[in-house]
């Protein structure tokens, strides 16, 4: 001990920067693996962890009935809570419409429902109409928070008894003026933002019970639906579903279970986490072989200085021990500023989907994970250098025996290449031995899993990029909506409408589309009618054909699931009318509604729908452009064409805006980069590091080769031939399996996501592969390179 002591002392005295840098490049690595190994779990969890702290609502409930009797459905006995809110809106100055919630009814929301977590500030009083709480993107993309002023403008009750007759609120409303304050930002499943969302804020429910005729009209025919809390959470949603249907006479009232919400938010929380987690075991494996490199020239180094006292009595334990006690010293204190590091990185996890729903963003100290890192990462060092020392000081006592050699080497020397070339190859395919022994698996594989990460990852991003462009591969193919009619009375005459929209010259197609809300045991399926006038409105199926006949449909891939149907399936749906039996020919998309997503719902013929449904809960359109067609000219047009057969009266056109799950891929396509990044660090690291060693360890054979004639220029070749020779090594198995791996890893997205597969191809990748592999090899060639060439021939001989 008293050995290992004053050696600790002679070697922090002479090599302490090595040890300072040793120790950086740990606290590097370790704040780099922890943080992502804590924020994977963090991002996990996060939906969980809301979920537990926010008395979340068990579902959605839709009736979208004017008076509709809420007291009815806080009577059942399953129902816990019941908060309701208007479907109607007031504006806010300088903020859109669509960042501001729906006004609430009542003040059950936010306390006994959907209570929500405060992140600044406080919540709101539910007395006072001048308190809003907003988001926490709000902030960020309106640049107001916490203490800071906004203005509430309430329509007229005129106002609002024209918008539920068809028409549109007015640019500036003429009702009560409200400065109100922010006096909190708070989240909630519900009271949360989406990825690519710019934050909402949500009013007092004292707005509504101040001003309800400027909210309901003077008619009351505004909708009010309501957020549910069961005492059962969501196994007891069918009980709920049949009382609902008991009590109101209804069956088509939408229904959304929010835990199917919350689990489509747990899915891409997960995949987030997933590739975090790839992320922190690809900076793992980029720091095993930088920080294991950085530790074995440490380790041999000490070795060379430790020969001597062997020969004085010094034990191979004791030569280990003194070999290994200044790097895993290192080790601990870098460990240690690693851990501090990784708490400190924590502010800016998780990431993506997932940084929208944890409940404590800030500083997180994840002990579960930081306190195993922090022990393991000296005791790996330690058995590192450790394991270098023994090893080292085994080679000294005797010779291995001559490792199997390479057949691809074998056969390069027999084929008569030069001597650099086929010395080359040797020294890029066998290790060698005893002391001249060079770490070529390692290098070869790290070679490979960096080709692979590379184009794995730009596959990867193709796809999310192709899925972005191409809304189609959501079931997208139109590109404008609009709306003709609300529970079973057309606002403008449909009929008209429709040969004024068809009739563009822009316009592809139309589609007709009658709306209703069907059950298939428990589970709701918004069902279209397609009915297209003249060409037929592209639609995207996964599989099977469009509906033919009145007893076909088409189920959107999520309701198929939740049905366990697929195509030959026959499912017996209720609407209505009654319940009929229909047959599923394909599975796909549909549109994306306000009442469903594009991947929940299914297609039917009017012939079906008639038998199924009196009337309809939405009468809208689908108008699909030919290519090339401006959109906002076309909606332009169609706006004056349609005035001319409605007598002025505006029929709403909307430009079809992508689905949420496409800003969700874009949050998610940096990750799969930056871990081709790390996996690439990885690659070059490896294979550096055995071109380095190479030179180094066969300094007595290539000194040998030069006092035999071989040149300068040569010496160069040899050590370029070797780099070449990685490369193409992990061009071979990288390309193809980085293709597979890329593919593999879009086909499980468009599953979860879910949308179209469509094999992606990063062509601008594949092509550059070859030249890129090969000029990183050559330029990392380059110093081991110049070293072999400046070798000192006469000296090396000399001391060998």
């Amino acid at each position: 001990m008293t050995l290992t002591a004053a050696w600790l002392r002679l070697e922090l005295r002479r090599r302490w920067w090595s040890l300072v840098v040793l120790a950086l490049l740990v606290a590097f690595a370790t704040a780099t693996v922890l943080a992502a190994v804590a924020g994977a779990r963090r991002g996990d969890s996060a939906v969980e962890r809301l979920m537990s702290r926010t008395l979340p609502a068990t579902a959605v409930v839709l009736p979208n009935q004017p008076g509709f009797d809420w007291d009815r459905i806080r009577a059942l006995p399953e129902v816990e809570s019941v908060g309701t809110f208007v479907v109607a809106g007031f504006r806010v100055d300088g903020i859109s419409d669509y960042d501001v919630g729906f006004p609430l009814a009542d003040d059950e929301t936010m306390r006994t429902v959907e209570r929500p977590v405060v992140v600044r500030g406080r919540a709101l009083d539910p007395h006072r109409l001048d308190e809003v709480v907003v988001s926490a993107r709000f902030p960020e993309y309106h640049h107001k928070d916490v203490g800071d002023a906004v203005t509430i403008r309430l329509p007229s009750p005129t106002e609002m008894d024209a918008m539920q007759t068809g028409g549109t609120l007015p640019a500036r409303l003429h009702g009560p003026v409200i400065h109100a304050r922010i006096v909190g930002v708070v989240r909630s499943a519900w009271f949360s933002d989406t990825v690519g969302s710019t934050g909402s804020l949500q009013g007092s429910p004292a707005l509504f019970t101040r001003y309800p005729r400027n909210l309901l009209g003077t008619k009351n025919e505004t909708y009010v639906n309501a957020l549910v809390r069961l005492r059962g959470g969501e196994a007891a949603l069918p009980e709920f579903r049949r009382d609902l249907a008991r009590v109101t006479g209804r069956s088509d009232i939408d229904v959304w279970n929010s835990y199917d919400m919350a689990r489509h938010q747990q899915n891409v929380d997960a995949f987030e986490a997933a590739c975090l987690l790839a992320f922190g075991l690809a900076a793992l494996g980029a720091a095993i072989a930088l920080v294991g490199q950085s530790v074995a020239r440490y380790t041999a180094a000490t070795v060379v200085d430790l020969r001597t006292l062997r020969a004085v009595g010094l034990t191979p334990r004791e030569a280990t021990a003194a070999a290994s006690v200044a790097p895993t010293l290192a080790a601990s204190a870098g460990a240690t500023l690693g851990v501090a590091g990784a708490v400190a990185a924590s502010a800016w996890l998780p990431i993506g989907a997932a940084a929208t729903v944890e409940p404590a963003p800030g500083l997180d100290a994840d002990w579960l994970v930081l306190v195993p890192g922090w022990l393991l990462v000296p005791l790996a060092v330690f058995g590192a250098a450790a394991a270098a020392a023994w090893f080292a000081f085994a080679a000294m006592a005797r010779d291995r025996p001559s490792p199997r050699r390479s057949a691809v080497a074998l056969t390069a020397a027999r084929a008569g290449l030069p001597v650099p070339v086929s010395t080359g190859v040797r020294f890029a395919l066998e290790p060698g031995r005893g002391r001249a022994a060079v770490p070529v698996r390692p290098a070869l594989f790290g070679a490979v899993v960096g080709v692979l990460g590379v184009l794995a990852a730009f596959t990867f991003s193709a796809g999310v990029a192709d899925a972005a462009a191409n809304p189609a591969r959501f079931g997208q193919t139109h590109q404008i909506d609009t709306f003709l009619g609300l529970n079973g009375q057309d606002l403008v005459p449909s009929a008209q409408v429709l040969d004024a929209l068809a009739g563009d010259r822009d316009v592809a197609s139309v589609n007709n589309a009658r709306v209703a809300v069907t059950t298939a045991g428990e589970v709701s399926v918004t069902l279209y009618t397609y009915a297209p006038l003249g060409r037929p409105l592209p639609t995207v199926l996964n599989t099977g054909r469009m509906p033919a006949a009145a007893d076909e449909i088409v189920l959107a891939s999520t309701s198929a699931r939740k049905l366990h149907a697929g195509v030959g399936s026959t499912v017996r749906f209720t609407g209505n009318r009654g319940a009929r039996q229909l047959r599923v020919v394909g599975v796909g998309f549909v549109p994306n509604g306000s009442h469903n997503n594009y991947d929940e719902g299914g297609w039917v013929t009017p012939a079906a729908y008639d038998r199924l449904f009196t009337g309809f809960k939405f009468h809208q359109a689908e108008i699909a452009l030919r290519p090339g067609a401006d959109v906002d000219a076309v909606v332009t047009r169609l706006q004056h064409a349609t005035a001319a057969v409605t007598h002025g009266r505006p029929v709403p056109l909307e430009a079809v805006q992508p689905p949420t799950q496409v800003a969700e891929l874009r949050d998610v396509e940096v990750l799969p980069t930056v871990l081709a990044a790390f996996l690439a660090l990885l690659a070059i690291g490896a294979v550096g590091h055995a071109l380095a060693t190479a030179v180094r360890r066969r300094r007595y054979e290539m000194a040998v080769m030069r006092a035999l004639g071989l040149t300068r220029t040569q010496s160069r070749l040899v050590v370029v031939t070797q780099a070449t020779v990685l490369a193409v090594v992990g061009l071979l198995f990288g390309v193809p399996l980085g293709l597979a791996l890329g593919r593999t890893l879009w086909r499980l997205v468009a599953a979860n996501t879910p949308l179209y597969y469509q094999p992606p191809l990063a062509l601008l990748a594949l092509l550059l592969a070859v030249p890129a592999a090969l000029v990183v090899a050559n330029v990392l060639a380059a110093l081991p390179g110049h070293r072999a060439a400046r070798l000192r021939i006469g000296h090396i001989l000399r001391a060998e």
